[in-house]
């Protein structure tokens, strides 16, 4: 047994297609259920499954999961390493030097581990401050959580760490969703700075591990666009967003969102940056409401608005929604248009891997034209620096940054 992993856990022998293997050799980090040919023992979520060819050379190392379809998660490809402590302390500091240009005294959230994207399959860890949260996207991490929260705590000596589990993990005993794995209890949403504005997430109860740092570095963009702008912002979630277009100068920005605790942690997140004169002069509104209906509801007494961001959760979780989540994303296109003044700018976002960039913008811009406008010099932008890319599922974040000419058919700008 590798020093440094649960002692619950095993070596197994496994074997897999020719063209996992090959895709594996190439760097893919995952092997899928019906990839697998063969298993020695039989195996439990944790183990550590060993790839070999047919010659019994060695291919790859990872954790094993029988419940899940990416029955291997692949960290580490090419020859025979160890994987322990040592080692999962040598990818962790890698990782943190990665984000050496993120972190700042103006920045002390951010995403630390991506993943697969850093080499560690299936575990993400967010930084807020001084509060570390591990988010488990396989079960197979549950034996090794506590090997994760040492080092973890040997290496930035965090006042607490918490697991965030995804949807499809079986809670275990003692590890269930919003766990404290070290440290003391998180009572109340978490404070940290993002590129010197202040924000609470909810790191227990909110989405993912309490907010969406892949989005800063489009967030900055809205704020460099806002100055004198009357500002939409649709799936506005805590406010990430709007906060960001006060702070830049929006003259007034209405935030939007189904869910009432997100609006209300929108409200929470314009009180913490109130000092700033920008966000004091700020007019906010906030509603509680489907998207779609308060849109049409808006859009009644015509164009009211400078810039709209439209950032939805993800439409599409599988390939086989990615048709369905294009004519969404269209439909949202044209109840922008009606809201956007002519010459204004649109922001429209996709989180799913399975819609690739450029199918975003293709649908945006017809949406728009569509809509009897047009798109003008449209920009695609994506992940924030800590948010690197290692694989191809592993780009999942587009943004379409764009004019909206009304052809002299809008109201002019106040």
């Amino acid at each position: 047994m590798p020093e440094g992993t649960s002692p619950a856990t095993q070596r197994l022998a496994v074997k897999v297609t020719k063209d996992a293997l090959r895709q594996v050799r190439a760097g893919h980090p995952w092997i899928f259920d019906a990839s697998v040919t063969s298993v020695r023992p039989e195996g439990r979520a944790g183990d550590l499954a060993v790839v070999f060819d047919d010659r019994r050379r060695f291919a790859a190392i990872g954790l094993y999961d029988p419940t899940s379809s990416i029955r291997v998660r692949v960290l580490h490809q090419g020859s025979p390493t160890r994987i322990d402590r040592m080692w999962l302390r040598s990818k962790l500091e890698e990782a943190a030097q990665r984000r050496g240009g993120v972190r700042s005294a103006r920045t002390n959230g951010y995403r630390w581990v991506h993943g697969e994207n850093d080499g560690l399959a299936g575990l993400v860890l967010d930084r807020y401050d001084g509060v570390v949260v591990a988010k488990l996207y396989s079960a197979a991490w549950i034996p090794h959580l506590r090997m994760v929260s040492e080092v973890v705590e040997e290496l930035v000596s965090p006042s607490s760490v918490v697991v965030r589990l995804a949807r499809n993990i079986v809670p275990t005993a003692g590890i269930f969703d919003g766990a404290i794995l070290a440290g003391g209890p998180v009572d109340e949403p978490v404070r940290f700075l993002e590129e010197g504005l202040r924000f609470a997430a909810d790191i227990v109860a909110g989405p993912k591990t309490g907010w969406f740092f892949d989005q800063r570095d489009n967030r900055m963009r809205v704020r460099a666009r806002s100055a004198g702008r009357r500002v939409l912002d649709v799936f506005c979630s805590a406010g990430g967003f709007s906060v960001n277009a006060a702070a830049g100068g929006a003259t007034e920005v209405h935030s939007i969102d189904i869910s009432a605790s997100a609006v209300e942690a929108c409200r929470r997140n314009f009180a913490l940056n109130s000092g700033r004169a920008n966000v004091a002069r700020c007019r906010h509104e906030q509603t509680v409401g489907d998207a779609r209906e308060v849109m049409a509801r808006l859009a009644r007494n015509g164009p009211a608005f400078d810039l709209v961001i439209l950032d939805p959760p993800a439409f599409a979780t599988r390939a086989a929604h990615v048709d369905a989540a294009l004519d969404a994303y269209a439909d949202l296109t044209r109840s922008a248009v009606r809201l956007l003044e002519s010459g204004g700018t649109l922001v429209q976002a996709s989180c799913s891997s399975h819609v690739r960039s450029l199918e975003l913008l293709g649908t945006v811009r017809e949406a728009v034209t569509d809509a009897g406008a047009e798109l003008v010099d449209p920009t695609l932008y994506g992940h924030g620096a800590d948010h690197p890319i290692g694989f191809a599922q592993g780009e999942y974040l587009a943004a379409v940054f764009s004019r909206v000419e009304h052809g002299g058919r809008g109201r002019p700008r106040p």
